[in-house]
């Protein structure tokens, strides 16, 4: 595959996954072309359906005549594509598979800690899936602080594999506090998240591609007949 092949990213403007492609590509500098799937329940166009004919969801990246789908996978498949600086993944065999631990770490307890919160049926379940996510962000908080070493990111000075992962449960979990009124990301319980979480939403490389809070809360009472 060459490296000059046709890239296209089909993804959501809303979709804190589809969110990882577009930070990956613009971290290699790679020229692609950018086609939104708008959010309708029922109707998925024929170009996901035949990209990603197992899960027909985005986001998608099309490189040459191949699709590569999942998010993680695409982001572990741009760094190996283009291999050019900045590197994504870490150089190190064990770096590179501790980095893939949290990235899987995210997606599997983090977001499903969020996924329970948003799902809760009554106060007592919103409860108890609130902790689990404040234990899962504590974790993470704790990670942090060993990996950065100080310099910013859980990538040192420069985003990386970890980043891009976590990056994509802020806008949720903005979300989530606008709606319940409580505050997931604490000073008290993590300072280090606070700042980190900054630095990555006005990074030059996630900020053009990032909704604000109150674009994800505008489409979240859409989504969900909020008034």
């Amino acid at each position: 595959m060459a490296q000059n092949d046709t890239v296209k990213v089909i993804g959501s403007w809303s979709s804190p996954f589809a969110l990882r492609a577009r930070v990956a590509l613009h971290l290699k500098s790679v020229k692609y072309e950018y086609l939104d799937e708008p959010y309708v329940l029922k109707s998925k166009s024929e170009l996901l359906i035949k990209s990603n004919p197992i899960h027909k969801k985005v986001p998608v990246l099309i490189h040459g005549d191949v699709s590569i789908c999942e998010s993680l996978n695409i982001v572990q498949y741009v760094d190996e594509a283009w291999p050019s600086d900045p590197s994504i993944l870490p150089s190190q065999p064990y770096d590179r598979a501790s980095a893939r631990f949290w990235a899987q770490y995210v997606d599997d307890k983090c977001f499903g800690s969020l996924d329970a919160v948003a799902g809760a049926k009554d106060d007592e379940g919103r409860k108890a899936a609130a902790g689990k996510l404040m234990e899962c962000l504590g974790i993470l908080e704790e990670t942090f602080q060993k990996s950065s070493k100080g310099l910013g990111f859980f990538g040192g000075e420069n985003i990386g594999y970890i980043d891009i992962a976590c990056g994509t449960l802020l806008g949720p979990i903005s979300v989530i506090e606008a709606f319940s009124g409580v505050k997931f990301l604490q000073e008290e319980t993590t300072p280090g998240l606070m700042k980190w979480a900054e630095r990555f939403r006005t990074h030059e490389a996630v900020n053009p591609y990032m909704p604000s809070v109150e674009e994800l809360v505008a489409f979240a009472k859409q989504k969900f007949s909020i008034q």
